[in-house]
């Protein structure tokens, strides 16, 4: 009797172990079944943050098994066995570092602001990216072959012409939260009664003299494009991507059809940071996909300062591109004294060290961002503004106080602010007092600390990370050939049918007629009845 019973339980966890094999057969099969896909990445941007953005799709997409094409003005970056870099180098002469020095935005040099300069600057950023030998040769190989090509908006479309050449789906990927520019190349343009543009720092609802603004901000960009930039694509696509085209025998699609031909678009945002703007089928909210879910360790020189601040960390850091050492020396001399005032320790990110420099101030020619704000005891975030810090913000649940300074800072500290985790401080030569009474501010009051906990729970509630959506949809578009399922019908309809100026025209029409009508009628009656009364007096 206690042998069956012995051999029906043995016989019972060779079945169990006979499923868990055959589980993990089934798992493996599937993942070498899975044929991995061919990906050109463009993302040639000579700026460490939008860099940043353009390793992260890399990064996860090689990650995931597939074989990646990079376009970009970083090459040292990364490497991987299923990657190929295409080094843009000569983009990196597209943003003079004039254009980006503290100093000269203060003084009012350049004016990053004026969307007409940036469609020149960033049209002559898609020219260069295009026009690289290297580029050249990649589009000249018959043998070449993509699956799918994921290619940066930044104030051009030029990449649009790409696809042809491959007869492959095109994916947008939008750096900022979702705006007119990009929506009307996978949808249609939003109302600019409550939505904003990339440059514009207004947070619905919108004022009367702020929804007029909005209006002209749109219908001057359209102007500029339709009457500018569209000519200049033109000519571009013309000498750089239509002999690709024709090499290999193919019809030459006008590009204006193209810009609107992508299947998805992949976009650098969230609600929890930005809008609930309604958004089309095939726009896809990935932010937050470049920061490492596994936090590296601090270094130990900076770990010990943390750990020992007692009254915690403020972390200072003007991104990047910008240089906190081309601050003015009288600005920098009152930052210093400034925090040098404050019983919290101070990290700030800087490029070289500071005479007289106070006990509690830390500096450090680089920091590991996500990092530090991952650290229990940082307490506060004094930030330019970009969205890869806000975002960093989001994900650790730190406060902040913006110093924004040119293009979407603004929006973005705008949109910390009406949030409750963020205070704003104007860049100027008097900033100091303002910063650390904005600091005291934020610091004395629980209510933003808890804001920011608040959004990071928001941020983090999501089904899939946005890592893993990232990959999903890219693997969609490739599996459906190009998804034409999400595409949305707005881009059949001509703006005057959506406008209804048809059925108006229709409307007018009938209406007149009726009214031709009716006055005929009563002519005719009219001299009818003159006819009747001149006969009656010759009676």
């Amino acid at each position: 009797m206690m042998l069956a019973i012995l051999s029906c339980e043995v016989a019972g966890v060779l079945q169990k172990m006979a499923s868990h094999l055959l589980s993990v057969f089934c798992v493996l099969l599937i993942v070498c079944y899975c044929e991995p896909y061919n990906i050109l990445v463009i993302s040639p941007l000579a700026g460490r943050s939008h860099a940043i953005l353009g390793d992260g799709i890399v990064r996860h997409l090689t990650n995931a098994g597939h074989k990646v094409t990079y376009i970009t003005s970083f090459p040292d970056n990364m490497s991987h066995k299923n990657l190929t870099i295409i080094h843009a180098s000569e983009n990196k002469g597209v943003i003079k570092e004039q254009m980006i020095s503290i100093q000269s935005i203060m003084d009012k040099d350049f004016n990053l602001q004026d969307i007409g300069f940036l469609f020149i600057m960033f049209m002559e950023n898609a020219r260069k990216a295009v026009s690289i030998p290297a580029v050249q040769e990649l589009f000249k190989d018959n043998n070449q072959k993509f699956d799918a090509i994921v290619a940066e908006w930044m104030f051009s479309e030029l990449y649009a012409g790409i696809p042809s050449i491959y007869d492959c789906p095109l994916i947008w990927f939008s750096t900022v939260d979702p705006h007119w520019m990009v929506l009307k190349l996978i949808d249609e343009v939003p109302n600019p009664a409550y939505s904003s543009d990339c440059l514009s720092s207004d947070i619905p609802p919108f004022s009367f003299r702020r929804r007029a603004q909005e209006l002209y901000n749109q219908l001057y960009g359209l102007y500029l494009q339709n009457w500018f930039v569209n000519g200049m694509e033109q000519q571009y696509y013309e000498q750089y991507i239509i002999p690709h085209i024709r090499d290999k025998s193919k019809p030459v699609p006008s590009l204006n059809t193209l810009k609107y031909n992508a299947s998805l678009m992949l976009g650098n945002s969230h609600s929890s940071m930005g809008g609930a703007l309604k958004l089309p089928q095939n726009y896809k909210e990935i932010g937050g996909y470049h920061i490492d879910t596994n936090v590296k360790p601090l270094p130990e020189n900076l770990k010990k300062i943390m750990d020992n601040a007692k009254h915690g960390v403020i972390y200072f850091s003007m991104g990047s591109n910008l240089k906190s050492e081309n601050f003015p020396k009288d600005l920098k001399e009152g930052l210093v004294k400034m925090f040098g005032e404050l019983k919290q320790t101070v990290i700030w990110k800087f490029g070289e060290d500071l005479p007289n420099r106070p006990k509690n101030v830390h500096i450090v020619q680089w920091a590991p961002q996500p990092s530090i704000l991952a650290h229990p005891n940082c307490v506060l975030f004094i930030t330019h503004g970009g969205l890869l810090s806000t975002t960093e913000a989001i994900h650790f649940g730190v406060p902040i106080v913006g110093i924004p300074v040119f293009a979407d800072q603004f929006t973005n500290i705008e949109r910390a602010v009406n949030k409750g985790f963020a205070k704003k401080v104007t860049l100027s030569y008097t900033m100091a007092k303002e910063l650390k009474e904005q600091v005291e501010s934020i610091l004395s009051d629980p209510k933003y600390a808890s804001k920011a906990k608040e959004l990071s729970l928001i941020y983090h509630d999501r089904l899939v990370s946005p890592s893993d959506e990232l990959v999903h949809w890219v693997e969609h578009v490739v599996r459906t050939k190009g998804a034409p399922h999400l595409r949305s019908p707005a881009l059949m309809v001509p703006w005057y049918q959506k406008l209804y100026l048809d059925l108006l025209a229709v409307v007018f029409a009938v209406i007149l007629t009726v009214l031709c009508l009716l006055w005929k009628l009563y002519s005719r009656l009219f001299k009818k009845s003159n006819k009747n009364i001149g006969s009656k007096k010759r009676n």
